[in-house]
């Protein structure tokens, strides 16, 4: 009768569980259900976002982004998953919707950002399922149609400020098919807790790799066009955003040669808290992506990295490298001056059996020569004090985003029934913007 007293868990046991680790090489690419896309809106310390990124041929670079934090400021303040930059919040417990937009201007430097709590937040309104929401301030919109061109669409449209409004549509290419990583209800899912069945929380992203961008931005009186190529993320957190991750990585490239081409990554680190030996075996970091060629998705990779295991070259590659990276006093961390993001994995096209692999290299300058850096974002910079010191002692640390887009290459090899002359490597011109979060 007293055994259920002394039935404490081996603390060496895993309480990590990553989501490629029961993936076979063959079953990487998951195929999206509409549930998968539909807003949850869960309880608990769940943070719920999806983000739209589009970059344009003429240097600007835009997000839009609807946030649902069950929680409220702290949950949501700490959520940094992709561009979770987060502040102006009013309410601290109670659940919050935020819009956040930003576009920049590389050419000239200009931003435009803008950041607003909602009022009245539906999921699903009348007429449409879950996958569309609306507020006072904003609507986004999904379309579907049986076929053409771009069956699947959001269109968003915003009302930010007196002197900033927001239209946009953005179009996934028919064979730019939308991926989890593996099959099922489960698939994509990384779990934390020592038991899978019951987690204390989990991660979970699902993509659509390479969309058209279109519409305009009002700012200021002035229309700003938008024509460009993007990608876009349903990401949810069922965790305390503090204890999911000491680091994210986030790589997105987009090129409108070879018939259309991106490959887009999303890297987290977990804390020491969560491992496969338990609490002091962390640092364990997930990478999950994929590639577009010909506006084709071709394939989706997916790796993990367990301390103390080395990394080796296998099958399937999918990783972000920082390099010389060198200490920031604005920020405190040690910055990469050069990324390397890497793909590789089996083609899920049928006619072109094989291997395909990417690479993109990317130089961001020093502390003192930045190249293509748009921010250095103080997650907690501008909130209130008394909340700061809630978040300061919460996670225990000042979490930092870096923000680039630069021009860049990406060296393709695969299948010539991919696109012609793969097999022999071709490289193509298009823009990376990347982002890397440092919490801990």
């Amino acid at each position: 009768m007293f055994s259920s007293l002394f039935n404490v868990s081996d603390p060496h046991a895993p309480n990590f569980f990553s989501t490629t680790s029961n993936v076979q090489e063959s079953q990487l690419y998951g195929k999206l259900e509409p549930k998968d896309t539909e807003w949850l809106c869960s309880g608990g310390f769940t943070v719920e976002t999806q983000i739209f990124y589009t970059t344009t041929e003429d240097g600007k670079s835009l997000m839009c982004q609807v946030i649902h934090s069950s929680t409220g400021y702290v949950s949501s303040i700490l959520s940094i998953a992709t561009s979770f930059q987060l502040a102006r919040l009013s309410r601290v417990w109670y659940p919050t919707v935020q819009f956040t937009f930003k576009l920049f201007d590389t050419k000239t430097g200009t931003k435009i950002w803008k950041s607003l709590n909602a009022s009245h937040f539906t999921a699903g309104p009348a007429g449409l399922d879950k996958r569309s929401c609306k507020a006072d301030e904003f609507t986004v919109t999904y379309k579907h149609k049986a076929d053409g061109e771009f069956p699947e669409s959001y269109v968003l449209n915003a009302n930010l400020a007196s002197d900033l409004q927001v239209t946009m549509e953005f179009q996934r290419f028919s064979t730019a098919h939308g991926w989890k990583l593996g099959n099922g209800p489960k698939g994509g899912y990384s779990y934390f807790g020592n038991n899978q069945e019951k987690p204390e929380g989990y991660v979970i992203h699902r993509f659509w790799p390479r969309l058209k961008s279109s519409g305009h931005i009002i700012s200021a009186g002035k229309a700003i066009p938008i024509d460009g190529f993007g990608m876009f993320v349903h990401a949810i957190q069922g965790m305390r955003p503090n204890l999911v991750a000491s680091a994210w990585n986030f790589h997105n490239f987009q090129s409108n040669e070879l018939g259309g081409v991106s490959g887009i990554q999303m890297e987290f680190t977990t804390t020491d808290s969560h491992g496969k030996k338990g609490s002091g075996s962390g640092g364990v970091t997930v990478n999950i992506g994929s590639l577009v060629v010909n506006n084709k998705l071709v394939a989706v990779t997916g790796e993990t990295n367990w301390p103390g295991e080395g990394r080796v070259d296998t099958n399937v590659l999918s990783r972000t490298t920082h390099f010389d990276c060198i200490h920031d006093p604005d920020t405190g961390y040690k910055k990469p001056s050069r990324l390397l993001a890497e793909w590789k994995g089996p083609s899920i096209l049928p006619d072109a059996p094989g291997s395909v692999s990417g690479t993109v290299d990317v130089s961001v300058g020093d502390v003192k020569n930045p190249i293509g850096l748009i921010e250095k974002v103080d997650v907690l910079a501008e909130i209130p004090y008394v909340v700061k010191m809630a978040v300061n002692y919460v996670a225990g640390t000042k979490p930092y985003i870096y923000q680039w887009q630069n021009p860049a290459k990406m060296r393709l090899t695969g299948p010539d029934n991919v696109a012609a002359g793969l097999s022999a490597g071709v490289e193509v011109n298009g823009i990376s913007y990347m982002e890397s979060t440092f919490i801990s």
